[in-house]
């Protein structure tokens, strides 16, 4: 419970941060920087790009953005004034056209723990395990979800920013769909398709609301903070009752993976609180946390695959596959 507890009050320290965050960007509302800016488009407009920022779609008013954005934020480093944001972002050194190469180097190594188990799982999970299915997909939508975070890390479009948001959540989702069949235990396949047509409406009308109505940043930031906070609960809920059974201790204890893995991420997830402008102007809070989960997603698909051969032992007597000593 302890675990539950404290993973829930980062989340919610969290949220209220990134909620008020995203309303704030001081940079692009200095008057030096908006003058810069028309300036530059003024005397530069239109001028040929490099190959790089043509293919990423920079603009040359873009550029002028960008162009502003470095030299006030050498001026301030010179003169010891505070350091600002534009459109919601640090002054991040672009790198052949790409606005946050720190974030997207690290978006790609998370990518690649995903497709290692994606293919791990299909060699060495049981064939007959009930779970095998759905832990492929759970990398799968690893791959999907880091992809596009890879590519919104790249530049910033808002086609990009939705991709990012709907991916992401849609992991998150169905994080908590594979949580419950697994606890739970869910074998029947009529159960399983009823659960996973709820699951998809749910999903539907969450992007249904976001692209229809209105794109609310802190509603979708507290639909993802609800749904991940109930996979908290599931598997917390999982591991107080193994720990509490007699005799299940040593079986079980690959648990303590997952344990490992929740504090982690919640840790980790701290760096948000601690936000600073960029290290080099490329290493920010938020590369790190996409850094900090590079191991951590590695440790829990150790934990899920453990637990599958675990669940199939179980079930079918099957060898115990062992990923630890």
């Amino acid at each position: 419970m302890q675990r539950a507890s404290y993973l829930f009050l980062s989340l919610f320290i969290i949220l209220n941060y990134l909620t008020c965050r995203s309303f704030a960007s001081e940079g692009d509302d200095q008057p030096a920087f908006n003058h810069c800016v028309d300036e530059c488009v003024q005397l530069s407009c239109p001028v040929e790009l490099d190959f790089f920022l043509k293919l990423l779609k920079w603009s040359c008013s873009d550029n002028c953005k960008y162009t502003c954005m470095q030299s006030l934020t050498d001026k301030a480093l010179q003169e010891g004034t505070p350091v600002y944001q534009y459109y919601g972002k640090w002054p991040f050194y672009r790198f052949l056209g790409i606005q946050e190469p720190a974030s997207v180097i690290f978006s790609i190594g998370n990518g690649l723990v995903n497709l290692y188990y994606f293919q791990l799982i299909r060699k060495k999970a049981p064939s007959t395990s009930h779970l095998r299915g759905f832990l492929i997909l759970y990398t799968l939508l690893g791959m999907n979800a880091w992809l596009w975070s890879t590519i919104f890390h790249t530049r910033d479009r808002k086609f990009t920013e939705l991709m990012d948001y709907f991916s992401a959540g849609l992991l998150v989702l169905y994080s908590l769909f594979y949580a419950i069949i697994r606890v739970c235990r869910v074998r029947n396949s009529l159960a399983i398709k009823w659960l996973g047509t709820v699951f998809v409406c749910l999903y539907v009308a969450h992007v249904g609301k976001l692209t229809i109505v209105s794109f609310d940043y802190t509603y979708n930031m507290y639909a993802n903070v609800i749904v991940g906070a109930c996979q908290i609960l599931v598997w917390s809920g999982w591991y107080i009752v193994q720990m509490l059974k007699k005799g299940n201790n040593k079986s079980m204890s690959y648990a303590r993976l997952g344990i490992i893995s929740g504090l982690g991420v919640s840790l980790a997830a701290s760096l948000e609180l601690f936000d600073f402008p960029p290290i080099w102007r490329t290493f920010d809070a938020h590369s790190l946390w996409h850094l900090s989960t590079i191991p951590l997603t590695a440790l829990w698909y150790m934990f899920l695959m453990e637990d599958l051969w675990h669940e199939a032992n179980h079930e079918n007597t099957f060898t115990s596959y062992k990923l630890l000593p």
